[in-house]
C-alpha cells in the first residue's frame, strides 16, 4: 500500500509532530513502501498549474508506477520551507525535494547538514561550503528554458499582426532572465524588428503568487501593442491569461490576442487563448531522480535537461490545433535540430 500525507506547515514543532505522526503510521506498512520520499514546494503550491504543478504530476507518477510513500508539504511562506525539510532528513526519507531555485539556499544548510539523506532540487545548484564544489548528496535539476523559450518565440512573432510581444516573469532574477533571452532571440530570428515588452512581476517570493498583478501587467502590455505575451510567473502568469481572454475573439472565432504558457502544459487553461505552452519536463526529472533512489543509481550534482533531452518543448495539442500554421511548426523544428546540433547558439543570459 502506498501511503500519501499532504501537510501544510505553519510552525517548525507542528512539522516535527505531524510528520512523525505520519512515520508512524508508515513504518506500519513498510512491506508497500520500499522507500520514503518528501517534497517541499514553494509557496505558489501544487496547484498552480505551472512550475509546481509539473513537479507534483512526477511524484504522483511514482508513487502510482513504483512502491514508494509520498509526502508532500505545502510551507505557504518562505520560513515554513527550512522546517519542512528538516523534519523529514529528522525521519531519515530517503529522498527529500524542493521545488524552486529560492529554496536553494536553505537545502545546501540542511544538506551539509545530513550528509547521508539525498536531496533534490528543481532549479537550483547546491554547492559544498566552499560555493565550487557540488554537494554529492544533492541532484541539481536545471534545464535550459532558453531554448524552449527560443522556439516559442519563434512561433510568437510569426503570429504576430504588430509585430509586438509582450513577456512577463515572476522574480527579477537571472534564471527567469534566460526565458525572456532565449524567447527575445527567436522572435527577431524570424522578425528581425520586433519588439519585446518585459516586465517582472516582483523581487520577493510572493511575485510568483500574484495573478492580480500578472493581469495589470498584461493589460498594459497589450495597451501598448502586444498581442502575444509569454508568461514565466508561476500562478502570477494565470493572471495574462485572463488578460487575453477579456479582449475576445474576431469575426472569425480567433483569439484577438494570444498568451504562451510555462513550465506545464497550459494549452487548456484557456482553450483557443494559449498559443503554445513552453514545457519543462519537471515531471520526467522528478520521476526519474525519485526512481533512481530506489534502483541505487542516485548521482549528486548537476541533472541537466535540454532539448537534446526533451527536457524543454513547446506543446502542442487539441486545444491549440489549427492555431499554428503547419510552415511556422517546420520551420520552428528546423531550428530545434539546429540548436540541438550547436548551428544555433542561444544566449544563456544566466552565463552572462
Amino acid at each position: 500500500m502506498k501511503i500519501r500525507a499532504s501537510i501544510t506547515l505553519i510552525f517548525a514543532a507542528a512539522a516535527s509532530l505531524l510528520l512523525s505522526s505520519c512515520a508512524e503510521r508508515t513504518d506500519a506498512r513498510r512491506d508497500g513502501c520500499d522507500i520514503r520520499v518528501g517534497i517541499v514546494f514553494d509557496i505558489g503550491g501544487k496547484n498552480d498549474r505551472s512550475f509546481n504543478a509539473a513537479a507534483w504530476d512526477g511524484v504522483q507518477r511514482a508513487e502510482r508506477d513504483l512502491p514508494i510513500c509520498l509526502y508532500d508539504v505545502e510551507p505557504g511562506n518562505p520560513t515554513s520551507i527550512e522546517p519542512a525539510m528538516r523534519a523529514f532528513a529528522e525521519k531519515n526519507f530517503d529522498l527529500i525535494i524542493g521545488v524552486g531555485f529560492a529554496q536553494g539556499p536553505i537545502m545546501q544548510k540542511v544538506a551539509v547538514d545530513y550528509p547521508n539523506i539525498r536531496f533534490a532540487i528543481v532549479d537550483g545548484v547546491i554547492f559544498d561550503k566552499d560555493g565550487k564544489t557540488p554537494l554529492q548528496n544533492v541532484a541539481s535539476l536545471v534545464f535550459r528554458e532558453h531554448e524552449g523559450s527560443y522556439l516559442v518565440g519563434m512561433i510568437a512573432a510569426s503570429k504576430s499582426k504588430t509585430g509586438t510581444l509582450g513577456f512577463i516573469g515572476g522574480m527579477d532574477i537571472p534564471l527567469i532572465h534566460r526565458f525572456a533571452k532565449g524567447y527575445e532571440e527567436g522572435a527577431k530570428s524570424v522578425n528581425p524588428d520586433a519588439k519585446v515588452i518585459v516586465n517582472y512581476v516582483g523581487v520577493t517570493d510572493h511575485a510568483w503568487n500574484n495573478p492580480g498583478k500578472g493581469k495589470e501587467l498584461a493589460l498594459a502590455q497589450i495597451e501598448k501593442g502586444a498581442d502575444i505575451l509569454f508568461t514565466a510567473a508561476g500562478n502570477s502568469g494565470l493572471g495574462a491569461f485572463d488578460a487575453v481572454e477579456q479582449y475576445g475573439r474576431n469575426a472569425q472565432g480567433e483569439a484577438n490576442k494570444f498568451v504562451i504558457g510555462v513550465d506545464s502544459n497550459q494549452n487548456a487553461v484557456k482553450p483557443g487563448f494559449v498559443l503554445t505552452s513552453m514545457v519543462k519536463r519537471v515531471d520526467n526529472a522528478v520521476y526519474d531522480v525519485v526512481k533512481e533512489v530506489l534502483e541505487g543509481r542516485f548521482q549528486g550534482g548537476f541533472h541537466v535537461f535540454g532539448l537534446d533531452k526533451d527536457g524543454v518543448a513547446y506543446a502542442m495539442d487539441e486545444h491549440n490545433d489549427g492555431l499554428i500554421p503547419a510552415d511556422v511548426i517546420e520551420k520552428t523544428e528546423a531550428a530545434r535540430t539546429k540548436i540541438i546540433a550547436g548551428e544555433i547558439k542561444v544566449t544563456d543570459a544566466m552565463a552572462n
